[in-house]
């Protein structure tokens, strides 16, 4: 990972805007339901129109800049996600002419190949995302509990379990779903390689007659390509299913305790709606 990472040094600049723009989002992201709960409050509590256009004038400002800075961000991440698998891919491109003839026949064209193209595209999403959303969604996600706190300690003890359980769904599917990718890679080699088998073989095949062996190989390995590769995205979708279900058991436990707390006075109708929002935020 280390020996990776050296690829970016020469975006040291847009490793550190790129996130530090995404947080200025976030941070825009988090005033907006309490200019919600402040129009609930007292805008349409007291009937005045004028405030509720003007709280609505901050929230589409607000909204404009978190879009500002969500787009800077994105434009410093894919400038050093695309340099840096510029690079990589360049390195990786003269780490293999300087193979030798054997250690080439060992590692396969095929995975020379998948190599080149597919991993270090993997890799160039895997930085573009790490570069966007690494520091923002922790956050977003603890962000939204001190706010939460700051309104009221008994109502926030909901995203105090909430957060917890969507850790260990994320980070459980994650865990699990890792190794199988890793399959996934080895199955795709298969399939390269055998590709690449027919295609340079092709007078060969059809010299000794063998092109229904040939496809039937072809058939079964790109079958067992297809059948993980659907396993792992289905064990992956489970992940937001999983997420939403958590998301809105805890809205309505919020908006349970919201409700015991508006009737005795500890906290208004708007504040049940910012904390409303600020669980949603987590997604």
């Amino acid at each position: 990972m280390r020996k990776i990472l050296t690829y970016l040094k020469s975006y040291k600049k847009e490793c550190v805007l790129a996130p530090l723009f995404k947080l200025l989002e976030a941070t825009f992201e988090l005033f907006v339901p309490l200019v919600v709960a402040s129009i609930v409050d007292t805008g349409i509590a007291g009937r005045d129109t004028g405030y509720i256009l003007r709280m609505c004038g901050i929230m589409i400002l607000l909204g404009i800049i978190g879009l500002a800075c969500s787009v800077t961000a994105q434009y410093f991440a894919a400038r050093a996600a695309v340099g840096f698998s510029t690079k990589l891919r360049y390195e990786l491109f003269a780490h293999i002419q300087g193979l030798s003839f054997t250690e080439l026949d060992q590692a396969g064209t095929s995975t020379m190949i998948t190599r080149m193209t597919n991993d270090v595209n993997q890799v160039q999403s895997g930085v573009n995302l790490v570069l966007r959303l690494f520091m923002r969604s922790p956050f977003i996600v603890f962000g939204a509990m001190v706010m939460a706190l700051t309104i009221d300690v008994k109502a926030a003890m909901v995203f105090v379990v909430t957060i917890p359980l969507l850790s260990v769904v994320v980070f459980g599917v994650m865990l699990i779903s890792i190794p199988l990718y890793r399959r996934v890679q080895n199955a795709l080699d298969q399939v390269l390689g055998k590709t690449r088998e027919n295609l340079t073989g092709a007078r060969v095949i059809r010299a000794f007659h063998r092109e229904d062996e040939e496809t039937e190989e072809f058939e079964q390995r790109n079958a067992a390509l297809n059948g993980l590769q659907r396993f792992v995205g289905k064990l992956s979708g489970l992940m937001n299913p999983l997420t939403f279900i958590i998301i809105n058991m805890a809205i309505v436990v919020l908006i349970y305790v919201g409700g015991v707390q508006v009737d005795t006075g500890v906290i208004t109708q708007g504040e049940v709606v910012a904390l409303v929002n600020y669980m949603s935020q987590i997604l």
